[in-house]
C-alpha cells in the first residue's frame, strides 16, 4: 500500500545547495522534506571540497617534513619522513564524516524530515522514492541535485583509470601518475600526488594550464608546478589507454602519437549537470545547454519548480549553491530576494592558491570599461617573507572616472583567505580610496590588498 507525505517544501538532494535551503526553510517554519540518494553533503562534502583540501594539507605537510630532512634554511633538520596514506585517508575521512554529522543534527534541529533514496519525479507536485512505496506530494519542488565528473567515451573508469572520486581515497600511492585535464581539480590533485611522492605528468588540450584565468595569475603556478617536477604536455590530446602495456596514447601538437607509461590515469576534465536518472524529462523544463534555464529568483520554467547549484550551470561553486538555496527558501516564505550579487569569488587551491573575485583586466576591457589595473607582488610583503613564500600578488582592477572597484585577483600562499574581503568590498561598492584609506594589520598578507590599491592611486608605501 502507497505512503503518500505531504510538505510544503521538498528538495531533491542534500548538497551545500539543498542543505542550506532545508535548514533555512526549518529556520522559518516552513515544513520541508529533504531527499538525498547518497550521504547528506553532497559531492562537496564527500568526494570533492572537502577531502581535496584534506589531502592537500597532508601533501603540503609531508613535502614540508621531507624538506626538513634535507637541511632547511630555517635551521630546522628531522629524519626522512615515511607516510601511512591508510591514516591519511583515515583523517580526512573523519573530518568528513564530523562535517556530515553536524549537517544531519542540523536537519534534524530544524525538524527537516530526511529521507535517504532516490527521487523520481513524476510531476511538479509528485516525487517518488525508487525502491519503496513512498510518494511525496509537494507545493514547490526544489531541485538540486548537483554534478558529476565528466567521463572521456575513450578513457572508460575502471581498473586504472580513476576519477577524483577515487584520487581522493587511494588505497596506495601510485609510482605514476598522469592526469587528463590542466584545470582546477587535475591540477590540484596533481601538485598534492606529486608532493606524496608520485611521478606525475599533465595532459591539457589547450595551449596553457588553468586556462579559465588569465596568463599573468597562472605564471606563478606554472612555475611551482614545473620546480615540483611535474611533466606538461600541453596541446596534447587523448586518444586511448592500452591496459596491456599500461600505456596512455596521446597525440601531439603535430599529430605524432606518444606512448606514455603510468600507473594510473586520473581522468579530471570538467563536471556537469546531474540531470539524468531521476525522471526530470517528466517536467519538460526550458534548458540552457545542458543546464536548467533560471531566472533570478531561481525559479525554472514551471511555476513552483526551482533549481540551484551546479543543476543551473556556471559557475559551479558550492558557496554559490549555498547562497542559492538560502534565497529560495526566503522566497517561498513570502520575502523579496533577487540573486544578483556583484561577484562570486572562484579559489583554486594549487600551490600557490589562486583567487578571481569579480572582473579580471580582459573582463573589464571587453565590457568596454576603462580601468586601472595596478598589482602589489607579495615579494614586498613581510608576511609573506616570513612564510617563505615570496612569489605571486594581488592584483586590483578599478574604473578610471570614480575609482569603482569592479575586480580583484590574487595568487600566492595562502590567498584563498582573502577571498572574503575581496568580495565585500565589491558587494559594498567599494572604491580604491575606501580600501587604501583602511588601516590593514602588520605583518599581514592583506597588506598587499592595502598596496595593491595604493599602486593604483599612484603612492604604493612598500614599492
Amino acid at each position: 500500500m502507497q505512503q503518500t507525505l505531504n510538505t510544503t517544501l521538498l528538495i531533491i538532494g542534500g548538497g551545500p545547495g539543498g542543505y542550506v535551503a532545508a535548514i533555512r526553510a526549518g529556520q522559518l517554519g516552513i515544513s520541508t522534506i529533504l531527499v538525498e540518494g547518497q550521504a547528506l553533503g553532497g559531492t562537496c562534502l564527500n568526494i570533492g571540497c572537502i577531502p581535496s583540501k584534506a589531502l592537500i594539507h597532508v601533501a603540503e605537510q609531508f613535502q614540508q617534513t621531507r624538506h626538513h630532512s634535507q637541511g632547511s634554511a630555517l635551521g630546522i633538520n628531522v629524519a626522512a619522513p615515511t607516510l601511512d596514506i591508510g591514516k591519511s585517508v583515515e583523517w580526512k575521512d573523519g573530518i568528513v564524516d564530523r562535517l556530515t554529522t553536524g549537517v544531519a543534527a542540523l536537519l534534524k534541529k530544524h525538524k527537516v524530515q530526511v529521507i535517504h533514496g532516490w527521487a523520481r519525479v513524476v510531476d511538479g507536485k509528485t516525487v517518488d522514492i525508487e525502491g519503496t512505496d513512498t510518494r511525496i506530494q509537494c507545493e514547490h519542488l526544489l531541485l538540486a541535485t548537483g554534478s558529476k565528473s565528466v567521463n572521456l567515451p575513450m578513457l572508460p573508469l575502471g581498473g586504472p583509470i580513476i576519477s577524483s572520486t577515487e584520487a581522493l581515497a587511494p588505497k596506495a600511492l601510485p609510482k605514476r601518475l598522469i592526469v587528463v585535464g590542466g584545470g582546477y581539480i587535475g591540477l590540484e590533485l596533481g601538485i598534492a600526488y606529486r608532493k606524496l611522492g608520485a611521478e606525475v605528468s599533465v595532459v591539457e588540450a589547450q595551449e596553457r594550464i588553468l586556462p579559465a584565468y588569465d596568463a599573468e595569475l597562472t605564471q606563478p603556478v606554472l612555475e611551482s608546478v614545473k620546480q615540483l617536477g611535474i611533466k606538461l604536455y600541453l596541446k596534447h590530446s587523448v586518444e586511448g589507454f592500452d591496459a596491456g602495456t599500461n600505456t596512455l596514447q596521446v597525440r601531439d601538437p603535430n599529430g605524432d602519437s606518444l606512448q606514455l607509461e603510468t600507473d594510473q590515469v586520473l581522468v579530471a576534465v570538467g563536471r556537469k549537470p546531474n540531470t539524468q536518472g531521476w525522471n526530470l524529462e517528466a517536467l519538460n523544463l526550458e534548458m540552457n545547454g545542458s543546464a536548467l534555464r533560471i531566472d533570478q529568483r531561481c525559479q525554472t520554467s514551471m511555476r513552483n519548480v526551482w533549481a540551484i547549484g551546479d543543476l543551473a550551470g556556471e559557475p559551479m561553486l558550492a558557496h554559490r549553491a549555498m547562497a542559492q538555496g538560502e534565497m529560495v527558501a526566503e522566497l517561498i516564505a513570502g520575502q523579496h530576494r533577487e540573486f544578483n550579487p556583484t561577484a562570486i569569488a572562484a579559489v583554486c587551491f594549487t600551490d600557490p592558491e589562486l583567487v578571481v573575485v569579480g572582473k579580471t583586466p580582459d573582463e573589464a576591457k571587453a565590457a568596454g570599461l576603462d580601468c586601472i589595473v595596478s598589482s602589489f607582488p607579495f615579494a614586498a610583503n613581510g608576511r609573506a617573507m616570513t612564510l617563505e613564500s615570496k612569489s605571486g600578488f594581488v592584483r586590483v582592477v578599478a574604473r578610471r572616472d570614480n575609482h569603482l572597484i569592479v575586480g580583484w585577483q590574487a595568487v600566492g600562499v595562502g590567498v584563498s583567505e582573502l577571498s572574503t574581503a575581496f568580495g565585500q568590498s565589491l558587494e559594498m561598492g567599494a572604491r580604491l580610496e575606501d580600501i587604501a584609506g583602511t588601516i590593514h594589520a602588520h605583518p599581514t598578507l592583506g597588506e598587499a590588498v592595502q598596496e595593491a590599491a595604493l599602486r593604483a592611486l599612484g603612492h604604493a608605501l612598500h614599492l
